[in-house]
C-alpha cells in the first residue's frame, strides 16, 4: 500500500492488533447485505442534575476510557519477540590484551592476533598483509591505513602534496578508525593486521597512538627492504600512491631509525611474498613468546 508524500508511516504491528491504534472491532460495519438501515438511535439523554464530584485524590476532569485489547490471534504464527530479532547481538572492541603463546613450532597458529607492519612506500605491507591474512587457519582481518584515508573524496589530502594540517588531520583521523576497526574485528573473534607507514622521528603520529587506539597487545613489525628494491617497487606503482624517487629515498632513509628500537625488523629484498609472510608469521609467534618493548 501506497502512503501520500510527507505521510507518515503506518507504526509497526503488535500481537493482537492490526496496526498500532487501530483496534479490531472499532470500526462500525454498515447494515448487511439485503437490509435496508434502519433510523439513527436517539442521542443518549443527558443525566439530570450537576456532575458527581470526582473521587478524593483523583485529578479533576473527564476520565479516560480503558483500552481495549484486540482479539487474540487464533491459529496464526507466533509472534518474535523483541530479543529474537535474528539480529546478531556484537560485543563491543575494548583494548587487545596481549595473546597468550602458541604451541612451539606451529607459528601464530590460532592465536588471536593485532598486527600492525610498518614500512616504507613500495615495501610491500600491503601485499604482505593481504597474503599472511589469506592463508592463516583463523579469520583474520587485514586494514589498510592507504585504503581509510582514500574515503575521503572531496578534499582528499594527496600524499605528493607533502605533509599539511590536512593530511595530518585525515591521517589521524584514518588510524583512530583503523583501531576500532581492529578492536571490534579482535572482540568477534576475528584477528587482523594493520599496515602503516610509522615514522621513528614522529612521536606526534608514532606507535603511541596505535597503542592508545588499539590496546597494548598490538605486535608491530617493521619491513624494510633495500632502497634499490623500494625505488623499484615504486616506479610499478599509478596514481597518488607512486612518489618521487628523492622522497622513496627520504623515506627509507627516516625508516632506518627503526634499527636499534628493539622492534622486529624484516628485510625482504630478496624474498617474495610467500616467503616474506612466512617469515612474518615466524616472527610473530617469537613476538607472542617474548613480546617486543615499545
Amino acid at each position: 500500500m501506497q502512503h501520500a508524500v510527507g505521510a507518515p508511516l503506518p507504526p509497526p504491528h503488535g500481537p493482537g492488533q492490526g496496526p498500532t491504534g487501530w483496534i479490531h472491532g472499532a470500526q462500525h460495519p454498515g447494515p448487511g447485505p439485503g437490509l435496508p438501515a434502519g433510523p439513527p438511535p436517539p442521542p443518549p439523554a443527558a443525566p439530570a442534575g450537576p456532575p458527581p464530584p470526582p473521587p478524593q485524590g483523583s485529578p479533576a476532569g473527564p476520565a479516560m476510557p480503558p483500552r481495549r485489547p484486540g482479539p487474540a490471534p487464533h491459529g496464526g504464527p507466533p509472534q518474535p519477540s523483541r530479543e529474537t530479532t535474528g539480529h546478531i547481538q556484537l560485543p563491543p572492541g575494548g583494548l587487545v590484551p596481549i595473546p597468550a603463546p602458541p604451541p612451539a613450532d606451529s607459528g601464530t597458529g590460532t592465536a588471536m592476533l593485532a598486527v600492525l607492519l610498518i614500512g616504507p612506500a613500495g615495501a610491500g605491507k600491503t601485499t604482505v598483509a593481504r597474503h599472511w591474512a589469506n592463508h592463516r587457519r583463523v579469520p583474520t582481518a587485514h586494514i589498510s591505513l592507504d585504503d581509510v584515508r582514500e574515503w575521503v573524496c572531496s578534499g582528499f589530502a594527496d600524499p605528493q602534496s607533502g605533509w599539511n594540517d590536512n593530511s595530518e588531520a585525515q591521517y589521524r583521523l584514518a588510524r583512530r578508525t583503523c583501531g576500532f576497526a581492529a578492536r571490534n574485528f579482535l572482540a568477534n573473534g576475528i584477528s587482523c593486521i594493520l599496515d602503516d607507514a610509522v615514522f621513528p622521528d614522529r612521536p606526534a603520529v608514532g606507535l603511541g597512538g596505535w597503542k592508545r587506539h588499539v590496546g597494548p597487545g598490538l605486535l608491530p613489525v617493521v619491513l624494510l627492504p633495500g632502497l634499490e628494491i623500494v625505488l623499484e617497487r615504486n616506479a610499478e606503482r599509478s596514481g597518488n600512491r607512486r612518489l618521487s624517487d628523492e622522497e622513496v629515498a627520504g623515506i627509507h632513509g627516516r625508516m632506518a631509525g627503526w634499527y636499534g628500537s628493539g622492534l622486529p625488523i624484516i628485510d625482504n629484498s630478496k624474498y617474495d611474498v610467500e616467503t616474506t609472510a612466512r617469515v612474518l608469521d615466524d616472527v610473530l609467534a617469537r613476538a607472542i613468546a617474548s613480546p617486543p618493548s615499545w
